[in-house]
């Protein structure tokens, strides 16, 4: 690797920002480098510029969802071919989970959300409930209204990211939900019954939300296990965040057939 290279990486990782590489590990050019960042041009060369252009894809789609994994291609980057081994490492930062709520059901969530590697941001515009004291294992506990934290991190959100919208307050969840389906984020579920859930969705159409954006919203939130205590409730709800981001269906495994493990790439 090129020292310039390496500076590269090690600058990205050091400051925890996202960047992935490719390196041939069987084929021609073995140990060549290609390295990746969002909205940049890469670094490097695996040999040729079609098969740049192809990994260049590929290191991208694999750092959106934060997995590394050996991919082969032909000698220009031909799909189904086996000329060339490469393999591809990610460094993504950990996925941001946004909990729109300061109650009782939110302090179990964080918990859980941390064991599963989440970046746990509480955010409620009362300045008595949002307090460290309460969440002391959220990364960040923001007084505010929720759809004012979104205006200034929304943009950096991605299908890795999720938001949870527990206030239970139509003045609250209704601009909070708005503005979260204006961003890229993978998962989006709101708290409430079915009778909460149809009025605040009379209340987002009235705000101007589509029928599509209505589908976005998990709501009641979380997988039916029959949970009952909130540190239930935050496994159902963390259990439906991994099945919309692995696009599985929830069922016993019990219940299946074939591979556990299956490579969504």
């Amino acid at each position: 690797m090129s020292a310039g290279l390496f500076e590269a990486l090690a600058s990205r990782v050091r400051d925890g920002l996202p960047v992935a590489m490719a390196t041939v590990v069987n084929g021609p050019d073995v140990g060549a480098k290609l390295l990746a960042v969002p909205g940049e041009a890469p670094q490097g060369t695996l040999g040729n510029a079609d098969l740049d252009r192809v990994v260049t894809r590929d290191l991208i789609a694999e750092l959106d969802a934060g997995t590394s994994g050996v991919r082969h291609y032909g000698p220009n980057g031909e799909a189904r071919q086996d000329e060339l081994t490469v393999f591809i490492e990610t460094w993504a930062p950990p996925p941001k989970l946004l909990v729109f709520g300061a109650v009782d059901f939110t302090a179990a969530l964080v918990r859980v959300a941390k064991v599963l590697g989440y970046h746990v941001t509480v955010c409620d515009a009362r300045e008595v409930f949002a307090t460290k004291q309460r969440f002391p294992f959220a990364d960040e506990v923001v007084v505010d209204w929720p759809h004012r934290l979104l205006e200034r991190v929304g943009s950096g959100l991605g299908q890795r990211d999720a938001v949870c919208v527990l206030t239970h307050d139509h003045k609250f969840d209704v601009p909070a939900l708005k503005a979260a389906l204006g961003t890229g984020v993978g998962y989006l579920g709101a708290m409430g019954s079915r009778r909460t859930h149809a009025e605040r969705i009379e209340r987002l159409l009235e705000a101007g939300v589509d029928e599509s954006g209505l589908g976005r919203i998990h709501s009641p939130i979380g997988l039916d296990l029959g949970a009952r205590t909130p540190e239930e409730t935050a496994i159902s709800i963390c259990a439906e965040i991994i099945a919309e981001r692995t696009g599985r269906r929830a069922y016993s495994l019990k219940e299946t057939e074939g591979p556990i493990h299956v490579d969504t790439r």
